[in-house]
């Protein structure tokens, strides 16, 4: 990082954010057994656990306490974006599978500044491993540098859906058609954030939803970004009042993926 994004103080809000992501895992970990019992519903398969809020507002009184000025969006606290820089903060992405002992969950936490996504960082629950990225400056697994898959056969191609009910299981069920025809294999597991950072680092080749909130990939889009993956979805301003379609993909599938570019203009 030069000295003028140190000077905008990016470094120490991704230390912190870091810090913050890995003692809020470790710490929701610990309460697993108590969320499979004591949970509650927002609506249908969409659930809320007392580890969730913990979490939330862990995160969200450190952050208040090191950066006062910052503002705060959150899935389970809300908040109003300021435009001079906020946090947006999803302590379980994923929560189903963190309530039946799946551990494709994750904490995702991400700052926004000046309608740019400047950092992301979000904690692995499957593997204890944090991603990172500030913008301009690459993606990161810990201190190693991950990159977007090279793939250009979509015949090689792994891809990763997420199913939103806000939107047409039958859509939903096209899209897999699709990717059926030109030969990739697809995936649903259930966090957003997971299957961004499962394209950064090549494991997957595409990640595609009709409809997601904007704390559940703020993070996840710009590790995604920064990692050479193609990501695109409506403007920022738009997904943070009512979310939206996301993709993101490796580029050299990008010739064969213009159906997803398509609904995702459509829906912008």
């Amino acid at each position: 990082m030069s000295g003028t994004r140190d000077e905008d103080g990016l470094a120490e809000r991704l230390a912190l954010a870091r810090t913050l992501a890995v003692a809020v895992g470790h710490e929701i970990e610990m309460f697993r057994e108590e969320a499979q019992v004591a949970f509650q519903r927002k609506g249908l398969q969409d659930f809320v656990t007392a580890a969730d809020r913990r979490g939330e507002e862990t995160i969200k009184s450190a952050l208040a306490a090191a950066f006062p000025r910052d503002g705060f969006l959150g899935e389970e606290t809300g908040g109003v974006p300021d435009m001079h820089g906020f946090w947006v903060v999803d302590p379980i992405d994923g929560t189903t599978n963190y309530i039946r002992g799946l551990r494709h969950w994750c904490v995702s936490i991400a700052f926004v500044r000046a309608g740019e996504i400047e950092l992301g960082c979000i904690y692995d629950a499957t593997t204890g491993w944090v991603y990172s990225a500030v913008r301009g400056g690459g993606a990161f697994c810990e201190d190693r540098a991950v990159a977007v898959s090279r793939r250009r056969d979509p015949a090689e191609g792994l891809a990763i859906l997420g199913c939103s009910r806000r939107t047409s299981f039958a859509d939903y069920q096209a899209v897999q058609r699709r990717l059926h025809d030109l030969g990739m294999d697809y995936r649903r597991l259930g966090s957003a954030a997971l299957g961004l950072v499962r394209v950064a680092s090549g494991v997957a080749d595409l990640y595609y939803e009709a409809h997601v909130n904007s704390w559940d990939i703020m993070a996840g889009a710009l590790i995604a970004r920064e990692a050479g993956a193609v990501v695109e979805m409506p403007l920022l301003d738009v997904m943070l009042k009512q979310g939206g379609p996301l993709a993101a993909y490796a580029p050299g599938l990008g010739p064969h993926l213009g159906f997803l570019h398509e609904l995702v203009e459509a829906a912008a």
